[in-house]
């Protein structure tokens, strides 16, 4: 409940909000044998996105709100317009995306990649971010 002279803030109730992007199935190059360097592969990622809540919580104002179609966007042309001989720089690349912006304060991405082995259903691999324990990632920077 409100008190009297006391308008309510997001923090007041929660401070995180977590949007989880499920189960999306894109197409790149991925892998260092010849096939998968010619041919495009099938990857599922899975996508959890946590920031900060802001007052779109109680105002139910667009401008307000972590965009998730926009950074969704931005990783399917990444994904699809690349090319990775790893699923560490596909998933690097992906995390980067989803933690470059300034509300987001955990980010984790986690990379299917179906039939890798033969007896497996697929391989996955999974990176977090933090913005308390690490330095914002950068798709210029290089690995040194």
């Amino acid at each position: 409940m409100q008190q009297k002279g006391h308008q309510m803030k997001p923090g007041d109730l929660f401070e995180r909000a977590t949007i989880n992007i499920r189960n999306l199935r894109l197409r790149t190059y991925i892998g260092f044998n010849d096939e998968e360097r010619t041919k495009k592969q099938d990857v599922v990622l899975n996508l959890e996105i946590s920031y900060r809540t802001n007052p779109a919580v109680f105002n139910d104002e667009v401008e307000g709100a972590l965009n998730y179609k926009t950074i969704t966007k931005a990783v399917i042309r990444q994904v699809e317009e690349g090319r990775f001989l790893l699923l560490e720089k596909l998933a690097a690349d992906v995390l980067a995306s989803c933690s470059n912006h300034p509300e987001v304060t955990h980010a984790r991405v986690t990379i299917d990649k179906p039939h890798a082995l033969r007896f497996a259903e697929s391989v996955s691999l999974t990176l977090e971010y933090h913005s308390k324990t690490n330095r914002p990632l950068n798709l210029l920077e290089k690995a040194s």
